[in-house]
């Protein structure tokens, strides 16, 4: 197969360049393109508007040439810009007209080349003066963290990212697979949240990143224009311990959601996170088993150490986008102390603490904590990851974490569970039954307020949807007020007087 109409590939010209059309079996490497997948492709522009384009796959009517191909999607699905292939200065667009010829059923399952929102059926000159709310002006900006105000340790400040500011210490309500659940993201905004999480994992498996790509990028697809961090995936392919096999390359695994064999590497998982438009990208890592002696933890951290530093050659400089490296080795400060430096080596615009919150304790966390926070660079973001109790948040805070996600909120909510000033309410128990006073009357949220006890205590025991929707709301808006009285307290000097009232609270009704 080849350019020019000529089945062996040698020979024929572009009549829209005059060169020649290509030399290999299929033209995505034609030396017209450039490298094959690099950001250096090149398409030759076309001499005429809407000439006949052909898939990659099949043979040229005669006379066509290979620079008249669609690349197969997977060359060109990070690096490509605005058209088919990467855009020359000259380059032309197929137009929304009826003059060109692009058979419908070529396109079916292909990556067009567009950045995030951007509308292939603009012309030119509507395209150059149009700014979607999926790819906002400045979205190449810097991204920064300044810290506003200390107090002990803790720290409150924040990060600037090219969609809007995070402000620090930051709660992340997680949207496992596009979505807060039981939540609208206007809601979840209007609680406080400057930030959400989306999970590499199931995004990967269902829609596909692919797919969200195509569709704009994740933050169009779940109507969310604020910043994203997703993970790298890992946390949960680690779990999956009868479905995947692990190897110095990365890990293969099988879907649960159909049993599908899928490869994650270091590579793939940037990849995947940079086509769902994620602003904050997390290297894969292994996440150190729970107990584990010393030497698998040093043979984990190993491991996690190297495949950051190949999720730092994968990321490159990825305008408007930051990558954080994640600090291993289980509950042994001289691992922690390693891991932390020879992340520092590699460079990141972020580091998170993971590996903690899998069984470990509280006070086993909290010294983990405090042999690695002094070894993290005071201006960069740090992220305790998967932790979500609110007596874990303010003690992490108080040792200097930045930033959490978990899902605990919105799972507590789903099962009735219900977070206080007052500590931990359990909305199935029967001595709420009677009860006509709110969840919580000092959270502005209607669901703490505007609901009774009684009330939710009866849809919960009904397993009514509506119980699950007002709980975690009510949950996130509690989440978001902690993060809020941090915040001020950190600024104020205060934060030890608001932790001993916090834990006053907390022990009060906790049952």
């Amino acid at each position: 197969m080849g350019g020019g109409g000529r089945a062996d590939g040698r020979g024929g010209q572009c009549r829209a360049c005059g060169g020649p059309a290509g030399g290999r079996g299929r033209h995505h490497g034609a030396a017209a393109s450039g490298k094959c997948g690099g950001p250096d492709r090149r398409a030759c522009p076309l001499a005429g508007r809407d000439r006949y384009f052909h898939h990659a796959g099949l043979s040229f009517p005669h006379g066509r040439c290979a620079d008249h191909q669609f690349s197969p999607a997977a060359f060109d699905l990070v690096y490509a810009g605005r058209g088919f292939l990467r855009a020359t200065d000259d380059a032309w667009r197929l137009c929304a007209c009826d003059c060109g010829g692009v058979p419908l059923l070529f396109l079916w399952g292909w990556q067009p080349a567009f950045s995030d929102g951007c509308n292939m059926t603009r012309g030119k000159d509507d395209q150059d003066q149009t700014t979607t709310e999926a790819e906002p002006a400045g979205r190449a900006g810097a991204f920064g963290f300044s810290c506003l105000a200390r107090d002990g340790a803790a720290r409150s400040g924040v990060i600037t990212t090219p969609r809007g500011q995070i402000r620090t210490p930051a709660f992340m309500p997680v949207g496992t697979a596009g979505t807060v659940k039981a939540m609208l993201p206007g809601t979840v905004r209007a609680l406080g949240a400057d930030i959400l999480l989306g999970n590499t994992y199931h995004l990967m498996l269902r829609p596909s990143a692919e797919r969200v790509a195509r569709l704009g990028g994740l933050h169009n697809f779940m109507n969310w224009p604020h910043p994203i961090l997703t993970d790298s995936g890992g946390y949960q392919v680690m779990s999956l311990s009868e479905l995947r096999q692990m190897s110095e390359e990365g890990v293969t695994f099988r879907s649960h959601v159909d049993g599908a064999k899928h490869h994650l590497t270091p590579e793939r998982s940037v990849d995947i996170q940079l086509l769902l438009g994620s602003d904050i990208v997390m290297v894969l890592d292994e996440c150190t088993p729970f107990p584990a002696t010393h030497a698998v933890a040093e043979s984990s951290l190993a491991l996690s150490m190297r495949w950051a530093a190949r999720c730092k050659t994968a990321f490159a400089d990825a305008p408007g986008h930051a990558l954080f490296g994640i600090v291993q080795g289980g509950v042994y400060p001289d691992l922690r102390a390693r891991s932390a430096a020879q992340l520092q080596e590699i460079g990141f615009h972020g580091y998170a603490v993971g590996g903690l919150a899998v069984g470990e304790g509280q006070q086993a966390m909290f010294d983990t904590l405090d042999a690695t926070v002094p070894h993290l660079p005071q201006d960069k973001p740090r992220y305790l990851m998967g932790v979500g109790k609110p007596a874990d948040l303010l003690g992490a805070v108080m040792r200097g974490i930045d930033m959490f996600d978990c899902v605990l909120p919105t799972r507590s909510g789903r099962t009735g569970q219900a977070f206080t000033s007052q500590g931990v309410l359990n909305l199935r128990n029967a001595r709420h039954a009677e009860d006509q006073s709110p969840l919580d009357p000092a959270i502005d949220c209607p669901a703490s307020r505007d609901y009774s006890r009684a009330y939710l205590h009866h849809l919960v025991k009904s397993k009514e949807i509506l119980g699950a929707m007002l709980l975690s709301w009510h949950n996130l808006a509690y989440y978001q007020h902690l993060m809020a009285e941090m915040r001020s307290a950190i600024a104020a000097g205060t934060l030890s007087a608001l932790a001993a009232r916090l834990h006053a609270g907390w022990a009060e009704n906790s049952r």
